[in-house]
């Protein structure tokens, strides 16, 4: 196990997913995000099935830089209740895993 993390969210649109991704990236919050458009999710909000074309972001960090993560998709997106969930990287290439560590400070 590493202290490397996969963060998913989603936005609304490209413009958000961009933006989300450039500030992660800039405030050396995130090594790299990956936006893979025009995805569809089906979910129920407010007792209600909704679907929508949402842009998801694939967050490369660490497990220490995580919360702060959470607080910028939280500060930066339009959604009342952003989705950001954390995944453990298990294992990995061993020169990947240090550029990750090397460029979240």
């Amino acid at each position: 196990m590493t202290d490397k993390r996969i963060v998913l969210s989603t936005a609304g649109s490209e413009g958000e997913a961009r933006k989300i991704a450039q500030h992660l990236v800039e405030h050396q919050l995130a090594a790299c995000v990956n936006i893979i458009p025009h995805i569809e999710s089906i979910y129920r909000w407010q007792g209600k099935m909704e679907s929508s074309t949402e842009w998801l972001l694939l967050i490369k960090t660490t497990q220490e830089k995580f919360p702060a993560v959470r607080d910028a998709i939280r500060h930066l997106h339009s959604y009342e209740l952003p989705e950001c969930i954390a995944l453990a990287i298990e294992d990995g290439s061993a020169p990947y895993l240090d550029w990750i560590a090397q460029s979240v400070k």
